[in-house]
């Protein structure tokens, strides 16, 4: 799919959110879309603190605008859906924060000179929980606050059932299945998406070598072409599962027009796996 923004603009991945806050949230702060975007660039850019500048091959910067943009998206429909538990400004908020920081963990420290931030793909959940509790305490956020974003960045771990979370509300759970949805529509949806699966390869490899007991987070492939063999059926097996049983169904919210339009995220996924089936059958 085309996303209604380029994902490699963050200024204009910004306006976007923007735009869906205010027509939620009139009086919510106009400054506060804009702030929490320029904290997420300088920190990717190596702007914060001591550390660099992000290196992991595949979980870039773009790849947080991705799934930035489709959880704005899915935000956007909530609201319009007015669905129970209603979707609040702080939650909204939330989310955004939890977004654009839950791939955080990737980034390295200035002295660690070793390979790539792909090597912390197993703990890069817990890394990223870390490293936004300690931006968000120097930004004088309170701890409740930080507690929520951290539970939501841990919904996008594949192995976290997010209704086991001691999350402090129903509609901060669903915020937080926003988030894990989000994070897999966002990629998977791109139109990009299969030509970047050799480069998720290099971070499974790495991974592998610096995590020889744990893999790459349980997760093993031969070759560029066995992840590729293997992508229909994660998106059977596990990722379309995940996101009716665990993450509770909420990409509905993402039907245009919601609640009954077509889905334009799970079309764009389709499309991908069509585009990986073809390769195959060309490859042999």
């Amino acid at each position: 799919m085309r996303f209604s923004v380029d994902t490699k603009d963050p200024h204009a991945v910004a306006g976007h959110v923007l735009a869906i806050y205010r027509a939620g949230f009139p009086e919510g702060d106009p400054a506060f879309v804009p702030r929490v975007f320029e904290w997420a660039v300088d920190c990717f850019a190596g702007r914060y603190a001591n550390y660099q500048a992000i290196d992991a091959p595949y979980h870039d910067l773009e790849h947080t605008m991705q799934g930035t943009v489709c959880l704005a998206d899915l935000m956007r429909g909530w609201l319009e859906a007015g669905e129970a538990p209603v979707l609040t400004q702080p939650v909204f908020e939330k989310a955004l924060v939890a977004m654009l920081l839950h791939d955080t963990g990737y980034l390295k420290t200035r002295e660690d000179a070793q390979g790539t931030g792909a090597k912390y793909t197993p703990i890069h959940e817990d890394r990223s929980a870390g490293f936004a509790a300690r931006l968000l305490t120097e930004k004088q956020y309170p701890l409740l606050f930080v507690r929520s974003v951290q539970q939501m960045i841990h919904c996008t771990s594949m192995h976290t059932d997010p209704r086991q979370l001691p999350f402090s509300s129903a509609v901060e759970r669903r915020a937080g299945c926003a988030l894990g949805t989000a994070d897999l529509l966002g990629q998977m949806a791109a139109d990009d998406y299969v030509d970047k699966l050799p480069v998720l390869f290099e971070e499974y490899e790495e991974s592998a070598r610096y995590n020889p007991t744990r893999g790459a987070g349980s997760t093993h492939f031969a070759s560029p072409e066995d992840l590729l063999r293997q992508t229909p059926a994660f998106w059977e097996r596990y990722v379309w599962p995940r996101l009716n049983r665990q993450l509770q169904g909420v990409h509905r919210f993402l039907n245009r027009p919601c609640p009954n339009g077509p889905n334009p995220y799970l079309d764009g996924v389709e499309a991908n796996l069509n585009r990986v089936r073809r390769r195959l059958a060309e490859s042999g």
